[in-house]
């Protein structure tokens, strides 16, 4: 059930898995409105929406190609920032974007070989490293990927709205255990951003790679550095511009049942997650998020869903001093709190969402935010 209503997250592709065609298209379309009930400078709310058409194709069936499949996603978002109007470091809707366009989000071959994959092409690198499936249902950013690695590279890494041209390899080790090693361009951009595809490399690459074991407990260590140095926040050289320095992290995460299964009348996860970065290249020293997924709610209400979630985005020592020599004195981190709930009535899945943000953007003057959202989605 919970896969349905999570169905339609921005970049959640998944797989080529086909069921009796060589083609398997998806179409949904979300809508929010999000409004602060306290803390910000106007209670203006903002609407914003995200159009989403997938086709995951069987290229054996198609073209006799064994073993290979083939992905594409074409996204589109449009409305307005909420986040401009609220002003928090990590932001509060998953769905807002910078700039609001019609994009080819994703377009990639994999070739399937024994126990392992090869992918190459346009890919989002959030729909298969640094996820947790419970915490699906949450809209603040920081739940989708942390913010310590979402805040890097030339134009942010390759996650939504905007990927970049990538490899990636899947190995199973067995039964359980399995790794994963994606090399991708450090400067996303797709067909519809201002500059479109970069195809030159001329900032390097960032290399990720995972290891995951999927037991009772699902576990996941990440780790993630790119292949050329990134400007220091701070520090400068003697020419005055600024030092370059090694932009590197890595991550953890823990997912695990609390009660239940897909055949209960009511099922509970967990999940817990830790990021850590260099500190030197972008404002975060790391970050962490946690909580807990109930599905079936209600026994009545089999598509029904709650879901509470806390992260907390933790800011890098030059990113406070920076602060400060502009007059801002910031606390050491940004906390957030959300408790959200899914249901679905006939093709429309309706979703209320309320979220806390204590010290937003770190700032020690700034008032306690409080955030209300509404989610609308349907999908085809």
């Amino acid at each position: 059930m919970v896969a349905g209503l999570l169905a339609l997250a921005p970049g959640a592709a998944s797989a080529a898995e086909f069921a009796d065609g060589a083609i398997e298209a998806n179409l949904g379309y979300t809508i929010d409105y999000v409004q602060a009930l306290a803390g910000a400078p106007n209670g203006e709310g903002t609407v914003l929406d995200n159009l989403d058409l997938t086709a995951a194709l069987d290229l054996e069936q198609l073209a006799g190609w064994r073993g290979g499949s083939a992905f594409i996603y074409v996204l589109n978002n449009s409305g307005g920032a909420p986040n401009d109007v609220i002003g928090t470091l990590q932001g509060v809707d998953n769905i807002e974007v910078s700039h609001q366009s019609l994009r080819l989000y994703e377009f990639w071959i994999e070739q399937a070989f024994g126990a392992g994959s090869v992918r190459a092409g346009l890919y989002d690198l959030n729909s298969e490293f640094y996820t947790t499936d419970a915490a699906g249902l949450l809209i603040a950013p920081a739940f989708g990927i942390g913010s310590e690695i979402a805040a890097t590279g030339a134009n942010g890494p390759s996650i939504f709205p905007s990927t970049a041209i990538a490899v990636r390899g899947r190995l199973a080790l067995s039964e359980r255990a399995s790794v994963k090693l994606a090399v991708l361009n450090a400067d996303a951009g797709v067909l519809g951003d201002p500059t479109g595809v970069d195809t030159d490399f001329e900032h390097g690459a960032l290399v990720i790679g995972e290891w995951k074991w999927e037991g009772d407990t699902i576990l996941s260590l990440g780790a993630w550095g790119y292949t050329e140095d990134q400007d220091d926040i701070r520090d400068l050289d003697i020419n005055g511009d600024p030092t370059p320095r090694s932009a590197q992290g890595a991550y953890l995460t823990l997912e695990r049942g609390l009660w239940g299964d897909d055949e209960s009348a009511r099922a509970a996860s967990a999940f817990v997650r830790v990021g850590v970065s260099d500190g030197d290249t972008t404002v975060y020293q790391g970050g962490w998020q946690a909580g807990v997924l109930v599905e079936r709610v209600f026994a009545s209400r089999p598509d029904s869903a709650l879901s509470i979630g806390v992260n907390q985005g933790v800011v890098s020592d030059k990113h406070i001093a920076n602060a400060a020599d502009m007059g801002v004195v910031l606390e050491d981190a940004e906390t957030a709190l959300e408790l959200t709930y899914a249901d679905k009535i006939g093709w429309l899945t309706i979703q209320p969402d309320l979220q806390f943000i204590r010290n937003p953007a770190a700032e020690d003057a700034r008032d306690d935010v409080i955030v209300a959202a509404l989610r609308l989605s349907v999908g085809f």
